[in-house]
């Protein structure tokens, strides 16, 4: 008969309180394979994190599924390359963060609004980053919040320069930069411009967002110059 789970007493295991007991594990396993030096074997992995086997294989089963571990012909296992691919989006990230938040703190002294970062999560757009104007009125979006891509300034910009098609994706793809009033939350007024990088892709989009009776038309030049800024600093071309 196989021995019980050790899991809880495992050290290799950092059991997070409220979380999912499956989610704990296949993270379990995740650290064991980055912790070796060397591919494992079923049996290693078992002893390793104190699981039955069978509970490995169905989690492995998971990981597999989404790259993030492989099995060899010798049927020994270890990370996948959607590891690496983690890697280099955190480091890209990481490394974006150095550039962006100066870009959107400079935008913020410039004009006392608040300023953010989106870039598209599925079919959202994901305040990435944000620096809040130091004024009582204002929108409250936080950083991590998901936002629709068919309102707001920063929705449609990340539309316009991924082909959307209409008359207001045209005419921000031509000025580079849209402003609209009331487009999210009637009160609200945002202007954004794209963010492009070194591949000349679409990145991301720079906004700048205020209660609509604090709206200037002039604002739209100063996002658009940021926006400018920040593209040429990641080495695209605005």
């Amino acid at each position: 008969m196989p021995k019980p789970s050790k899991l809880k007493n495992s050290e290799s295991t950092n059991k997070v309180d409220g979380g999912a007991i499956a989610v704990d594990r296949a993270l379990a396993i995740l650290r064991i394979l980055t912790n070796s030096p060397s591919m494992l074997s079923l049996a290693e992995l078992s002893e390793k994190s104190g699981l039955y086997k069978s509970t490995i294989l169905r989690l492995i089963a998971s990981l597999e599924g989404v790259k993030l571990v492989k099995k060899n012909a010798a049927g020994t296992y270890g990370l996948g390359t959607e590891v690496l691919v983690l890697s280099r989006a955190y480091k890209s990230q990481n490394n974006l963060s150095q550039l962006v938040i100066p870009i959107l703190e400079s935008l913020v002294k410039l004009t006392n609004e608040s300023a953010a970062f989106h870039v598209i999560q599925n079919k959202h757009r994901l305040c990435l980053y944000r620096i809040d104007s130091s004024q009582l009125l204002r929108d409250h979006v936080k950083v991590g919040d998901l936002l629709p891509l068919n309102q707001g300034t920063g929705g449609r910009i990340l539309l316009a320069f991924s082909g959307a098609k209409g008359k207001i994706y045209d005419e921000a793809r031509k000025s580079k930069v849209i402003a609209l009033s009331g487009d999210r939350v009637k009160e609200l007024s945002g202007i954004s411009a794209p963010v492009r990088d070194a591949d000349n892709q679409l990145l991301g989009a720079l906004t700048l967002t205020m209660p609509s009776d604090r709206f200037k038309a002039k604002l739209a030049n100063i996002v658009k110059l940021k926006a400018k800024e920040l593209t040429e600093a990641l080495g695209g071309e605005f």
